[in-house]
C-alpha cells in the first residue's frame, strides 16, 4: 500500500493495483457496480481499434469488422460458458433487454413476471411493453429478511399463472446486491414451458458464469461493470430455441456487410455506421483478467514501494480475476464490519449463498437517515450521496428501496481498506452535522 494525502488533508493508503487504472488519487471510487472504469491496458486497446477504423474505414467495415467481431465474441462466449453462435454484441444490458421486449409476443391479459428487486429501467421497459399489449406486469414482492434461495424460488413461482409468458429476473440485483438462484428458477420455468430472461450485468466476472448450465432463454449483460471492458460494450445471449423469434429493436439493412452467409445475427451486427471498438476491446478486458498476477506483480511493487519499504506481497500463482474476487470479498467483509461499528448499518441478506462478494447494499439507520421519496428516480440523489462527493470526493450510490435507505458498496482491485474507513468517518460526520443543524 502507498500513502496519499487527500484534498481533506487526511493521509490514506492506496491499493498497489491502482497503478493499473488512471483514477484520480484523491477520489475514493466505491461505485464500480454502476460504472466500472477500465484498466489502462483496456483503454489502450479501445484506442487501437478506433485508430484502425479511422485509418481506412471502408476496409475495416467490409473486410475486417465481422471477423474481428467473431474473434472477440469467441473470448466472451468462452468466458461466460456459451457457444459463440448464441451471442451477439449489444451496447449494454438495457439495449439487450429492449431486443427481448421487442421479440416477446404478448396478447391481452398475458403476464410478464418480475420482482421488486429489479433495476428501475427494466421495470419501466416491461411496464410499457405490457401496457402497449394490454397485458399485465406482475411484480412479486419478496418477504424479508432474505435467508434461503429456495424461499425466493417458491415465492416467485407462487405468482406464476397459466397466463405467464415470460419471467424477467436479475442474476445479481442492482439496488440490493442479492444473488438470485437463477439456475433453479430456469429449471422450474422450463418444466412449465415459460421462457426466462436474465438481466446479468453484475454477474459477469463477479461470479463464475456458465450459461450452458443455467439454461436460460435470454441473458443480457453490460461488460463495463465487473468485467471492466469499455463503456458501450455488452452482449445478449439467445438460446437456439429462441433465435427464430428474435427481432431487432433498430431496423437497418439486415444482412452481412462483408458478404458472409446469412445468420440470425445479421439484424444486430450492422445497425448503421458506428464505432465497434468497445466490442472488440472486450476481448482484451478478458485477457487482462485471465492473465497471471506475475505479469503485473513486479511492476506494481516497483511503482508503489517507498524507498526502504518492504516489497508489496503479490500472489503470483493467481490470475488477476482470482485476485480480484479474493480481494473484493475481503474488502467488502471488512467494510461491512466498519460501517456496522461506526454507523450502525446492517445487511439485507444473511445467507452467504444470496450475497454477492464484490458488492453489498447496507441499510442505513432510519433515525439518522430518513428516506427521501424522490430518490431512485432518474437524476434524483439523496443529500448524503451529494455531500460525500462534494465534501470528501467519495463516489458511492445511496438508494431508496422499499422502506429502506441503502448505501451500496463496491470493491475492486484498485480499492483499499482505508477508503471504506474514510467513508464511515464521512458518514458519521454527515450525521453529526445534520443533528447539529436540526437542534
Amino acid at each position: 500500500m502507498t500513502d496519499h494525502s487527500t484534498t481533506t488533508g487526511k493521509t490514506v493508503e492506496l491499493s498497489p493495483w491502482r497503478q493499473l487504472w488512471n483514477l484520480p488519487e484523491d477520489v475514493a471510487y466505491l461505485n464500480h457496480g454502476s460504472f466500472g472504469p477500465s484498466p489502462i491496458v483496456v483503454q489502450e486497446s479501445y484506442e487501437r481499434w478506433t485508430r484502425q477504423l479511422e485509418q481506412q474505414p471502408m476496409n475495416f467495415f467490409i473486410r475486417e469488422m465481422e471477423p474481428a467481431f467473431e474473434e472477440s465474441l469467441s473470448a466472451v462466449s468462452d468466458f461466460v460458458g456459451a457457444a459463440r453462435g448464441n451471442l451477439i454484441f449489444v451496447d449494454n444490458a438495457t439495449f439487450g433487454m429492449n431486443i427481448v421486449a421487442a421479440s416477446t409476443r404478448l396478447d391481452t391479459d398475458d403476464e410478464v413476471l418480475i420482482n421488486d428487486h429489479e433495476y428501475g429501467a427494466v421495470t419501466r421497459l416491461w411496464r410499457r411493453t405490457c401496457q402497449q399489449a394490454k397485458a399485465r406486469l406482475v411484480n412479486c414482492e419478496f418477504a424479508s429478511p432474505f435467508t434461503e434461495p429456495n424461499s425466493i424460488v417458491e415465492e416467485l413461482f407462487a405468482r406464476v399463472t397459466r397466463r405467464t409468458k415470460l419471467i424477467v429476473v436479475s442474476h445479481v440485483t442492482s439496488p440490493t446486491a442479492l444473488v438470485m438462484p437463477v439456475e433453479e428458477i430456469c429449471r422450474r420455468a422450463k418444466e412449465l414451458g415459460i421462457p426466462v430472461c436474465i438481466d446479468g450485468p453484475h454477474a459477469v466476472a463477479m461470479l463464475p458464469l456458465n450459461l450452458r448450465k443455467i439454461d436460460c432463454d435470454f441473458y443480457t449483460a453490460s461488460c463495463h461493470k465487473w468485467l471492466s471492458a469499455p463503456f458501450g460494450s455488452g452482449f445478449l445471449y439467445v438460446a437456439p430455441r429462441q433465435q427464430k423469434h428474435i427481432k431487432p429493436a433498430i431496423i437497418s439493412w439486415g444482412g452481412s456487410i462483408g458478404g458472409r452467409q446469412p445468420s440470425w445475427k445479421d439484424e444486430f451486427n450492422w445497425l448503421g455506421t458506428r464505432n465497434p471498438a468497445a466490442f472488440l476491446a472486450t476481448a482484451d478486458a478478458i485477457r487482462f483478467l485471465k492473465s497471471s498476477v506475475s505479469s503485473f506483480g513486479k511492476m506494481i511493487a516497483d511503482q508503489t514501494a517507498a524507498p526502504g519499504a518492504e516489497t508489496v506481497q503479490i500472489d503470483n500463482d493467481q490470475t488477476v480475476l482470482e485476485s480480484f474476487r479474493r480481494s473484493a470479498s475481503t474488502l467488502i467483509k471488512d467494510a461491512v464490519a466498519t460501517l456496522d461499528r461506526k454507523v450502525g448499518t446492517h445487511s439485507l441478506v444473511d445467507n452467504a449463498k444470496l450475497r454477492s462478494e464484490a458488492m453489498i447494499s447496507l441499510v442505513l439507520p432510519e433515525d439518522s437517515f430518513p428516506r427521501v421519496n424522490s430518490v431512485g428516480k432518474a437524476g434524483q440523489r439523496h443529500p448524503l450521496q451529494d455531500w460525500l462527493w462534494n465534501e470528501h470526493q467519495i463516489e458511492i450510490p445511496v438508494i431508496s428501496w422499499g422502506n429502506h435507505l441503502l448505501i451500496r458498496l463496491s470493491g475492486h482491485l484498485y480499492n483499499a481498506p482505508a477508503e471504506y474507513s474514510r467513508l464511515a468517518d464521512a458518514v458519521c460526520e454527515f450525521v453529526g452535522r445534520s443533528n447539529a443543524a436540526g437542534s
